[in-house]
């Protein structure tokens, strides 16, 4: 049991470091399937060990200069805000139809990400550190609104651009209420879509944004009365923290479009399995 917490926090702590998004929507799978923990437990391992994981991937991403604070914030009050609507939509809606509306959000998004990674291309540099440049995607959408960016790639706030990515950051805590989820695979493409921000800094503001997330969902679960598997969650945590480090390093030897591709991959091959488990 030790070792097997150990393999598939490696595989959250994977997903997180290359995407800055995914864990919960392996986690819970793998520790309800695979290990045949109770639903409830495994929601509440998820939430602390993904929680740890991406604040410490957040903590590295940020002192690199690859997280924008003042947009994680927005992002993460608005979410936290809109997470118990999600939750209590969630329970107005049937189990079965619930989760192919999740399936189909899933591979709404995996599809946009592939395109948007296919269409990616460099408009600024953005050097932090002074040593180490960074592409970054176009501070713009065809047809749609957006905020925009300084030279230096830099987000340039203003009360409109607060005002929708506040909208943004609560759609996602509403999505994330209702499907279970850290919201970090809805996050990145909203931060990339709509903020303009590069790959690598969305990875890294979502880290932030799951972290505090994570942080309310836990208080709620303790208030609720559920309790917590400790060398469970250690082990997993353990097994995260190292598919954290791995992902990371792999995400620097990776092109912006590359990771967007990778992302879009992970999302379509979870929800193929979510498709497949709710069929049987």
């Amino acid at each position: 049991m030790p070792i097997l917490s150990i393999i598939f926090g490696g595989i959250v702590g994977l997903s997180l470091g290359l995407t800055g998004g995914g864990g919960a929507i392996f986690a819970v799978p793998l520790l309800a399937y695979g290990m045949g923990l109770p639903a409830r437990e495994a929601v509440m391992i998820s939430l602390v060990s993904v929680g740890m994981t991406s604040f410490v991937g957040f903590l590295g991403k940020w002192k690199k200069g690859e997280a924008e604070i003042r947009t994680g914030l927005l992002f993460a009050l608005a979410g936290m805000t809109g997470a118990p609507l999600g939750t209590w939509i969630a329970a107005q809606i049937p189990e079965a139809l619930l989760m192919f509306l999740f399936s189909v959000l899933m591979l709404v998004i995996a599809v946009r990400m592939w395109l948007q990674g296919s269409q990616t291309k460099p408009t600024a540099v953005n050097c932090v550190p002074a040593d180490r440049c960074e592409p970054l995607s176009s501070p713009t959408v065809d047809g749609g609104p957006s905020c925009q960016r300084d030279a230096t790639g830099n987000l340039i706030l203003t009360s409109r651009c607060a005002r929708l990515l506040l909208l943004i950051g609560i759609a996602s805590g509403v999505l994330s209420g209702m499907f279970g989820v850290g919201g970090g695979f809805i996050i990145v493409p909203a931060l990339i879509v709509f903020s303009g921000m590069s790959m690598l800094r969305a990875v890294g503001t979502s880290l932030m944004v799951i972290s505090l997330v994570s942080v309310s969902g836990i208080v709620s679960q303790v208030v609720a009365g559920q309790s917590l598997n400790l060398q469970t969650t250690a082990f997993f945590v353990v097994g995260g923290l190292a598919g954290l480090w791995a992902g990371q390093s792999i995400s620097h030897r990776l092109s912006a479009s590359m990771l967007q591709r990778v992302f879009a991959i992970s999302i379509l091959l979870v929800a193929v399995f979510v498709v497949i488990r709710n069929s049987v």
